[in-house]
């Protein structure tokens, strides 16, 4: 029987769309299971990158969750704006802070969650 894959902390942060800093303070905190080696550095098996990626991150009442990947990520000033290409003929745009930008580790080719929570929706035809 295969021995599952194991990540490198570096790998499995962007692969969580993290951070490696804040992949640290999740190790810290207990939030993710890591593994070390003789070196003392850290690994994350597959497993535990499947389970935090369906894991949700904070409670929340959003139901609409649009998973799909940065194809762009625009910094201006404080701001960034980010489009995640999504399942189908669809992409979402989303304008953030820039810091949150930079802690989410956010780049072209990472994965990434739209999480759409409105009080109304408009319909045009």
């Amino acid at each position: 029987m295969a021995s599952e894959t194991t990540y490198g902390a570096g790998e499995a942060a962007r692969m969580l769309g993290i951070s490696l800093d804040t992949l640290r303070r999740w190790d810290r905190a207990g939030r993710i299971r890591v593994k070390r080696d003789a070196a003392n550095r850290r690994f994350v098996d597959a497993s535990e990158i499947r389970r935090l990626r369906g894991a949700e991150p904070h409670p929340s009442s959003a139901r609409n969750r649009f998973r799909g990947t940065v194809s762009e990520v625009a910094i201006e000033g404080l701001l960034a704006q980010v489009e995640i290409r999504v399942e189908g003929p669809a992409r979402v745009v989303a304008v953030i802070t820039r810091e949150a930008a930079e802690e989410l580790g956010l780049k072209p080719g990472s994965p990434a969650t739209a999480v759409v929570k409105a009080t109304s929706v408009m319909v045009e035809a």
